[in-house]
């Protein structure tokens, strides 16, 4: 089961998508995004995170907790 969150403003559903990249000097860095797509979506959110919606367009974003 994708890991999913409804927009409060839109209503529309978003999915959230983790996808690594490599850097030039070797590490792997994590990309974080939601997406309307529920194809490649990851399972859960990742621990240490939370998921906040921006109040004027809607589109949720993950935010680390403090």
């Amino acid at each position: 089961m994708a890991f999913s969150v409804v927009s409060k403003k839109s209503s529309k559903t978003y999915y959230l998508h983790i996808r690594e990249t490599p850097r030039a000097d070797g590490k792997v860095t994590k990309l974080f995004y939601f997406s309307g797509s529920a194809d490649g979506a990851a399972a859960e959110c990742p621990d240490g995170y939370i998921v906040v919606e921006n109040e004027r367009t809607g589109l949720p974003f993950l935010k680390k907790k403090v």
